[in-house]
């Protein structure tokens, strides 16, 4: 920061429409009597919209890549809309047809070899992102987006090459959101997950927009708004019903589950999770998008040990977790240890417990994650209602070393 004031005073650079407006307030002047951007684009950011177009959501999403990568604090701090869930299923389940990318004639050529490009970045930073949480490389994936694929994005390409290359963008972006969502900057994943939204529809990519709107169900399902969640859920089941694949539709009915699992209507719940496994039944690996291949046994084993956890049936939870552990996803494998970790303690096991709350510890050591984090919180407080005794104390001792637990203590 303190570059930049220097860069400012200097005359090296003048303060953009997210800068410009602070400035304005600490002088009390116009933007426009400081020579600054007057900031009218604050509200486009802020304002957690479903673009109209798809030129609305190019430059909706180059400017947040922007503004997230300028540490742009209300951005970064603004809390989820509960209504851009609703209006943003719905506007896509009304929309009849997808928009065309319009052809564009001006700026670089951009072919499918600059989509493959794309393609073959964000899934390195999706394995990033799986083996070091989302907090380990969400600024470097923020500044490629807006320092290569921005350009693409208002380059010169076809039809055909603007669909593909809005539906890689579409995942990256989505990508970004799971990110942002795993470092706990909630407002900012909401955002990038409907830009992404809008992205698939231009790029005629149904399937990816069933799992974005999957997506915004879980982490509406973390922030506790459980109705909106079942909502989403249903939404992305029911807008791509005619595509949909055995391994989309049950993660749709899992996400579903969780949600109900959490309002307590404990025969709804099973109902989900028992179309979800019928749906994995059914899956044949070489039909279903490659984005999707995570979602295994493992998988939706983690997702019904939530459920049953929420749903205070503890064996049943710990039955789930202990076939969760894929050993191939350090973080999906955290999560799953410690949702065991914390159905032992409900079936009133606390030695075994913290046995296993230690392991997730060791597990998720490399793990920046301020999910991860919140997770262990939560069974911290679970486990001091409980009261003391010999194995809280040793999981205390034994766990000073390890950083995530030292976080959720905070």
């Amino acid at each position: 920061m303190k570059r930049r004031i220097a860069s400012w005073e200097n005359g090296h650079s003048t303060p953009d429409d997210f800068y410009g407006p602070l400035l304005s307030h600490a002088f009390a002047a116009e933007a426009a009597d400081l020579g600054l951007a007057d900031g009218e684009h604050r509200d486009v950011l802020l304002a957690s919209a479903f673009p109209a177009s798809p030129d609305g959501a190019v430059e909706t999403v180059t400017r947040l890549w922007h503004a997230d990568l300028s540490q742009y604090e209300p951005l970064l701090t603004a809390e989820p809309s509960e209504p851009a869930w609703s209006e943003a299923s719905l506007r896509w389940l009304v929309t009849p047809e997808p928009s065309i990318p319009r052809p564009r004639t001006a700026g670089i050529r951009v072919g499918f070899g600059d989509v493959a490009a794309v393609k073959t970045t964000a899934d390195m930073f999706a394995q990033l992102d799986d083996q070091f949480g989302g907090n380990h490389a969400r600024r470097s994936i923020i500044q490629y987006l807006e320092s290569d694929v921005a350009p693409l994005l208002h380059g010169s390409y076809s039809e055909q090459v603007g669909r593909a290359l809005f539906s890689t963008v579409a995942e990256a972006t989505l990508l970004a959101g799971w990110m942002s969502y795993d470092a706990c900057r909630h407002g900012l994943a909401q955002r990038y997950f409907l830009q992404a939204l809008r992205l698939s529809q231009d790029a005629d990519d149904r399937r990816l927009a069933g799992s974005i709107l999957s997506a915004m169900s879980h982490q509406a399902t973390f922030l506790g708004k459980y109705t909106q969640a079942a909502t989403l859920a249903r939404a992305a089941l029911m807008g791509i019903s005619s595509v949909a694949t055995p391994t989309l539709r049950a993660q749709f009915h899992a996400m579903e589950a969780r949600a109900l699992a959490r309002t307590g209507d404990v025969s709804a719940c099973e109902a989900a999770l028992s179309a979800a496994t019928t749906a994995l039944e059914g899956r044949n690996s070489q039909d279903e998008p490659e984005w999707i291949s995570y979602f295994d046994e493992a998988e939706l084993a983690a997702e019904a040990a939530h459920c049953f956890r929420d749903v205070n049936s503890a064996r049943q939870a710990v039955a789930h977790a202990e076939n969760a552990m894929s050993g191939n996803h350090v973080r999906s494998d955290f999560f799953a240890t410690m949702v065991l970790a914390d159905a032992h303690l409900r079936a009133g096991d606390v030695e075994e417990a913290c046995r296993v709350a230690l392991d997730a510890l060791d597990l998720g050591e490399q793990l920046k994650s301020a999910r991860c984090v919140s997770y262990l919180a939560e069974f911290r407080r679970n486990l001091g209602a409980a009261g003391p005794g010999t194995a809280a104390r040793d999981l205390a001792e034994q766990a000073q070393e390890h950083r995530l637990w030292l976080a959720a203590g905070r």
